[in-house]
């Protein structure tokens, strides 16, 4: 399959609205007869209500309603647990508070600020109960359990059926993954290395923060305007909540202001209808940026590797115990810990192999999906230890890498066989770019030096998974595609309208997109590892596809034409002794009172496909980073001069749109690779805004960032090509912590990297020698 020609970059469909301020977000919208909510929040990491009393905030004027415990357990028109795989959440406190800022209670008013005098008046006892607040401290023999027992749902996803919680633990899942014999492979090593590596809990840092509008009429019949990454399951989860088929849930996604894994699976929509529900009018709740750090985080993780080798770099054995802490309730944490674990030994071919990935119970706010979906997490690990062996062998670590890493055909550790692979393309094109070859040749500046580093992964995509998709001519030749793709800044909607316009033959200007809305569009799994190129843009595909072969029989009866007489061309019809446009066509066909013709297509990956042969991921994410950074061995002070990122893309569709989201992921990853921490104090948030929580700002970046597309297609993406949007992110901590330590040779294992710990590294250095 050849890449396909681009011309021009094409700007993307929603550009002119957004810079004009035309878009629609969720905080613009107004429903008739809307309430305002807030939500009262638990001031305690872990503690037992004794007593609620609301009897007070109803006096309050314009308050509406008040929505407790009471109103959950007694309804029998709801279950009051949730979760997208255990159900041990509720939709506000029922017995116990489990992190600060669990939602205790809720209220309904005319205006927000009567909402907010209304919170200050419910009277709440609470008896508080020992936290548990790290991970390590968390999976002791022996300690407090966050969660007593744990709900487990009758259907679930089908890739986390065998993962359980461990009873009488604060154990949520446990993954355990073996190849070869890990015992046999240390003995034959010729080195063995530990180390532990640690990462904090971090913040999406969306601009938009959650909101959601929801309405219920007498039926039943629920409407909700969310902040959702995944309408179709959000929409699932309400039904099951608020017991009533799924055909009376509507969900409707605006424009949505970012969302990096933070807005997948149900966040505040259960409150929200709960609330509007006792209402009886649509109630609008808009959390504060201090309410988001309490909604959603990613997660923190403790990471053991120990890894054998040969003398000459070849790698025997690696054992990872992945710790992660996914707070106060298992979210996705579930799925992150499997894919975390998966990828643990890194993008590199060993023959032993053994892995513990665990997703761990504290008392923290939840921790879910994040760019990168735990990938970002075991890459630290294994890119940092990797350059720690080559220091030792005394070999280049670009050399060691393209010795072990995986290509074309390489068994991957769950034993299947690796196709459209590009990781060593990826590798050396950053090496060339950030002139790999000239490194050390710089000359020490007073107290400033300079280093180079690389790393490089592989990640899996959700399988199994599931994208339906309609397109639709319409009367005029214009066309209408309905998809469940959400737009949240990363193109999609211009990638879909590139695939139908390729496969018609018509201009942009005449494809319109359809917003997310569950009524209207077909299925969509969720918009969320990178898969919407992939899935729904595949599944368009397919639609326009289907349309064709529809308006080639239309032709070949209005026109008397075989059809193996008639061609597309240029967004016209090609026949013998004529050429027509769609438009012409439509009209010969339908008549006056106008018509349209409709294309359907789907796409299903399966863990195990029509051959039998078991697939971990129906595609893969492959890249690598490599950083130039400037050390002043006085302060510590480090500069990020130079970053390149390489991205297999399969066939770029829209080369512009991948070139802004490698440069965009690689500056999240600064972020979280330089800056971003959120601290704790015995549970208690210190930092919950952005002027405590540091971002990165303009100043902070490099003066280059490159990004590189590797184009490797893949037989099953539309035109061949891939899903990109976290890959350039996780490299980028262990690039630049590589090259901190070929500038000053001090190994930080511990992120943020900051200035004082470089320079509390280079002060314990000098006391060794």
């Amino acid at each position: 399959m050849e890449p396909i020609d681009v011309v021009e970059p094409v700007r993307r469909l929603d550009y002119e609205a957004k810079v004009t301020g035309r878009a629609s977000y969720l905080a613009d919208l107004r429903v008739p007869g809307m309430c305002h909510g807030k939500i009262l929040r638990s001031p305690y990491p872990h503690a037992r209500i004794r007593k609620l009393d609301a009897s007070k905030a109803l006096s309050v004027p314009g308050v509406v309603a008040v929505l407790t415990r009471d109103d959950i357990v007694q309804d029998q028109g709801i279950d009051p647990y949730y979760g997208p795989v255990f159900k041990d959440q509720t939709i506000v406190a029922v017995e116990k508070v489990r992190h600060v800022g669990d939602p205790v209670a809720a209220v309904a008013a005319l205006t927000p600020p009567a909402a907010e005098a209304a919170l200050d008046r419910i009277e709440v006892e609470y008896e508080e109960l020992p936290a548990v607040t790290h991970v390590s401290e968390a999976i002791r023999q022996g300690a407090r359990l966050v969660h007593e027992s744990v709900r487990i749902p009758e259907h679930g996803f089908a890739d986390l059926a065998e993962l359980k919680p461990v009873e009488g633990t604060n154990i949520c899942t446990h993954f355990k993954l073996v190849k070869g014999d890990i015992e046999r492979g240390f003995a034959e090593s010729d080195h063995i290395f530990e180390d532990t590596f640690t990462l904090p809990t971090t913040q999406h840092c969306a601009l938009e923060p959650h909101a959601c509008i929801a309405s219920v009429e007498r039926d039943r019949r629920i409407t909700v305007w969310s902040t959702t990454q995944n309408p179709f399951v959000v929409r699932t989860q309400l039904a099951n909540i608020f017991k009533v088929p799924v055909s009376k849930v509507r969900i409707i996604v605006p424009y949505l202001g970012g969302g990096y894994g933070g807005k997948v699976y149900p966040k505040i929509e259960p409150l929200t209808v709960a609330l509007a529900r006792k209402a009886r009018r649509p109630v609008k709740i808009a959390l504060s940026r201090e309410e988001v750090f309490y909604t959603i985080t990613k997660h923190a993780a403790v990471i053991k590797m120990k890894t054998g080798v040969k003398k000459d770099g070849t790698l025997v054995a690696r054992q990872c115990e992945v710790l992660l802490d996914t707070g106060a309730y298992a979210e996705i944490g579930p799925r992150v810990a499997k894919k975390s674990g998966y990828t643990a030994a890194g993008p590199y071919k060993i023959p032993n192999v053994k892995i513990d990935s665990l997703s761990v119970y504290t008392n923290k706010p939840p921790a879910g999906a994040f760019r990168g979906f735990g990938v970002s997490q075991s890459a630290w690990a294994h890119e940092s230890q990797m350059d720690i062996i080559a220091a030792a062998l005394k070999m280049d670590p670009l050399e060691i890498r393209l010795k072990n890493s995986y290509e074309e055909g390489s068994e991957f550790v769950t034993g299947e066989t690796l196709t459209s692979i590009g990781l060593k393309d990826c590798v050396e094109k950053v090496a060339s770019a950030i002139g790999w070859k000239e490194k050390g040749e710089h000359r020490p500046d007073g107290p400033l030096r300079r280093g180079k580093g690389i790393a490089c992964l592989i990640k899996a995509t959700i399988t199994p998974s599931i994208s339906s998709a309609v397109v639709k001519l319409n009367e005029d030749g214009s066309v209408t595609i309905y998809a469940g793709t959400v737009e949240m800044g990363q193109g999609s909607e211009t990638v879909m309208a590139q695939i139908v316009a390729r496969e018609m033959g018509i201009p942009l200007k005449d494809i319109e997109v359809l917003g997310v809305d569950t009524d209207v569009v077909p299925y969509d799994l969720t918009t969320s590892s990178s898969r919407s190129t992939f899935h729904v843009g595949r599944a368009v595909q397919f639609a326009a596809q289907d349309l064709m072969q529809q308006l080639k029989r239309v032709v070949a009866q209005e026109y008397a034409v075989p059809e193996d007489q008639i061609r597309f061309s240029g967004g016209k019809v090609q026949l013998p002794e004529a050429v027509i446009d769609y438009r012409e066509i439509m009209f010969k066909h339908f008549g006056m009172q106008g018509g349209t013709l409709v294309g359907q297509g789907q796409v299903k990956t399966k863990v195990v496909d029509d051959r039998g042969v078991k697939t971990t991921s129906s595609f893969w994410f492959l890249g690598a980073g490599a950083a130039e950074v400037e050390v002043d061995i006085e302060t510590g002070k480090l500069k990020l001069l130079k970053y390149v990122t390489a991205v297999d893309v399969g066939n770029a569709i829209n080369p512009l749109g991948c070139r802004q989201q490698l440069e965009g992921a690689a500056i999240t990853g600064m972020g979280q690779a330089l800056f971003e921490e959120v601290v704790f104090d015995n549970g208690q948030l210190v930092n919950p805004n952005f002027v405590d929580y540091v971002l990165p700002s303009l100043g902070d970046m490099p003066v280059s960032i490159e990004p590189i597309l590797i184009e490797i297609p893949h037989l099953e993406g539309p035109f061949g090509a891939k899903g990109i949007g976290e890959t350039a992110l996780i490299p980028v901590a262990p690039a630049i912590a590589n090259a901190i330590f070929d500038a000053v040779g001090v190994r930080i294992k511990e992120l943020p990297i900051k200035a004082e710990k470089i320079y509390l590294a280079l002060e314990q250095a000098k006391k060794k020698l």
